[in-house]
């Protein structure tokens, strides 16, 4: 990972019109009777349609038919084909590798089938040109988008669609449409971050996207299922569910860096301070009611646990520091919307503060209410407690808010949260930049040409030299890893 994708993402502008502005991957893997007719009417398609200058890149990872044979004929006869050759298999690691090549500003991707309507394709990629989302989906399951599938298919996608909400709180429509996008600057970041190297590539991609406060775009599409796909439903299915635990864990646990991915401060207009609005507090407050309704359950639990084996005051102190501990990993992911494990420590230490001064007001009502009762009922020790820690919750949020995640704490470039002390998940708006130099260069190529696949170890016959492997700008294998292949194109 170069030092450049440590950084949090630039603010988004329009990109400039000028060179290739599009890079379309179609991953393959044994193709060989579609994939001819498909590249040629995508190509077709984008000539007349598209007003930018584009690419379209074969993904081929690991066929054994004739693909490579059928993908460099396409790299010979069309400009603007690219193929590359891939000697493992997997739809994510053929996506990474290629996306990671490229110097496209935005990079998209569909499937060989060409499922999805090629009119949906401009709708998908303009709001990455002009700087208003970071990702774009297609969806078979939002209103407007018409879609011819068995029901077998529509369930398992419905069924999956209420996995990945229930289980990672995601709010996007559609994981599965074998068609996206996403700006090449997001691209940079992102992917470093995303293990999955097959089916799941296109979830985990959205659900840390999402986590981390990126807009993603949706278009409703028209679709009709391929009834000679290739993939296998049981299998892909069970790798899907490793996943959205492997993913769960890492985002309940804080283990990735998603600030990286944060827009600067100033990006999203809720950072904009408005006369006589209170920036965020809303919401703010509603999450705060949720955490800490939450907290006091378990804090009563807790409490009503160690009761049977200690006095009140232990009960007590040691019910309110591990409900304390609970209550502000909490808020700081989900009231304040900071990400990531910077400032995680102090901030805690803070938290333990607000907690003595909590653990002082409860303590101090125990001993009132023992003072002044001789032995009172365990009943009337939760109520008075109930009434102490409802005052302690208005005092934890003014001193969360004011002080332990305070806006000196949150805002700005590197910072945990999206946008400040008052800016949640989600913040994405304003202008931006994304586009790198040299965005005419084709995959895998220095000066500018486009790529053609070779077969194995072996040169096609009368193909140029081959360009050495390059290497993804993350923390995985290169592209040598992957056995990726690219020849120059003979001009």
């Amino acid at each position: 990972m170069t030092e450049a994708t440590r950084q949090p993402l630039p603010a988004r502008a329009p990109l400039p019109p000028q060179g290739t502005v599009l890079d379309v991957v179609i991953p393959v893997h044994n193709e060989e009777d579609d994939l001819e007719a498909c590249v040629r009417r995508l190509h077709a398609h984008l000539t007349d349609t598209f007003p930018y200058g584009f690419r379209i890149t074969i993904a081929d990872n690991a066929s054994t038919d004739r693909t490579p044979e059928v993908s460099a004929l396409l790299d010979d006869s069309l400009d603007e084909v690219t193929a590359v050759r891939l000697e493992e298999k997997g739809r994510g690691r053929a996506l990474r590798t290629v996306w990671s090549m490229s110097e496209a500003p935005v990079l998209a991707y569909m499937d060989v089938d060409l499922s999805t309507d090629l009119n949906a394709l401009l709708p998908l990629v303009a709001p990455l040109v002009s700087g208003h989302s970071d990702l774009a989906i297609g969806t078979r399951l939002a209103g407007g988008a018409r879609v011819v599938r068995g029901p077998k298919r529509e369930f398992i996608s419905r069924a999956y669609n209420i996995v990945l909400r229930t289980g990672l709180a995601a709010r996007f429509s559609d994981a599965q449409c074998g068609f996206k996008a996403v700006r090449k600057d997001v691209a940079e970041r992102l992917l470093p971050l995303v293990e999955d190297s097959g089916w799941f590539f296109d979830t985990e991609l959205l659900v840390l996207a999402e986590r981390a406060g990126l807009r993603i775009h949706e278009v409703p599409v028209d679709w009709v299922d391929d009834p000679d796909s290739s993939v296998h439903i049981v299998r892909t299915a069970t790798e899907d569910l490793r996943g959205v635990w492997r993913v769960g864990r890492a985002l309940a646990t804080g283990a990735l860096p998603l600030d990286r991915l944060r827009r600067p401060f100033g990006d999203d207009p809720r950072d904009r301070a408005v006369a006589g609005v209170p920036r965020g507090l809303a919401r703010q407050v509603l999450g705060f009611c949720v955490v800490g309704v939450l907290s006091t359950g378990l804090y009563l639990g807790l409490y009503s646990l160690l009761r049977t084996v200690s006095g009140p005051q232990a009960a007590n102190a040691a019910a309110l520091l591990l409900s304390a501990l609970a209550n502000t990993a909490a808020n700081r992911r989900l009231t304040f919307g900071v990400r990531g494990r910077d400032r995680a420590v102090r901030q805690q230490a803070q938290g333990l503060v607000v907690f003595a001064i909590g653990l002082a007001l409860t303590s101090g009502s125990l001993a009132a209410l023992h003072a002044a009762g001789g032995s009172p009922s365990h009943g009337a020790e939760l109520s008075v407690l109930v009434t102490a820690n409802l005052a302690a919750t208005v005092l934890r949020f003014l001193l969360l808010r004011a002080w332990v995640f305070g806006a000196s704490d949150t805002a700005g470039p590197g910072s945990g949260a999206g946008a400040g002390s008052c800016a949640g998940p989600g913040s994405c708006a304003g202008a931006g930049s994304g586009a790198g130099p040299g965005s005419c260069a084709g995959a895998g190529s220095c000066d500018g040409s486009a790529g053609r696949a070779r077969r194995g170890s072996g040169q096609l016959p009368g193909h140029g030299p081959a360009v050495p492997d390059a290497a993804r700008p993350d923390d995985h294998a290169g592209a040598a890893e992957s056995g990726a292949r690219t020849l120059r194109k003979a001009r």
